[in-house]
């Protein structure tokens, strides 16, 4: 690991596993509305100027990876792409589950079933496996520094869904809450 980040484009580059989001959002595109309505941020959770900023800033930290991973080479031939490898798929099976159930649960009830039994949030998870998955293939402490930026942006912004869930969705997510981490883990048993 070099402290001075590699800025190199080619085809072992990190956008292999960054592309991902690309794809995300144009799929997005092609699916019934109703699951691409409950995929994004609901405007309400925008409210204070704080919100705004910390909106923007969240965007423009994943344009920002998004773009950086194209100058990133991985450590090809070494035990770090590996490594990087396994977290980028447990990242991306995260997110693929994430988004079968979203598109299985009813408008009107919380996501609660799948993943969402494991992690309250488990879209962020992912992205901060395949961040992860990144910073390790290609031993790079800058993408790494992005990552935690964009857990603690990531961590902000749960706070705000949440208490909308609680708003919408009132005991029913509340219940959930209490049995659910956060980030990751074994449901809690009452």
């Amino acid at each position: 690991m070099s402290w001075i980040p590699s800025f190199e484009i080619g085809v072992w580059n990190a956008w292999l596993f960054m592309i991902i989001y690309p794809l995300q959002w144009l799929a997005v595109i092609v699916v019934p509305k109703h699951v691409a309505e409950r995929t994004s941020h609901a405007p309400e959770i925008i409210t204070t100027r704080q919100d705004r900023i910390m909106s923007f800033f969240t965007q423009g930290l994943w344009i920002v990876a998004t773009l950086y991973s194209i100058f990133v080479p991985f450590q090809v031939g070494t035990p770090w792409l590996w490594t990087g490898l396994v977290l980028f798929v447990v990242g991306l099976l995260t997110l693929i589950l994430a988004t079968l159930t979203v598109a299985s649960t009813p408008k009107d009830k919380p996501f609660t079933s799948g993943v969402y039994r494991y992690s309250r949030h488990p879209m962020y998870l992912s992205m901060i496996f395949v961040y992860l998955g990144v910073s390790v293939a290609a031993a790079s402490w800058l993408f790494f520094v992005i990552t935690m930026a964009t857990f603690f942006l990531q961590s902000y912004q749960m706070s705000k869904e949440e208490r909308s869930c609680l708003d919408i969705f009132g005991n029913a997510y509340r219940d959930y809450m209490d049995i659910t981490p956060r980030w990751i883990g074994l449901p809690k048993t009452r």
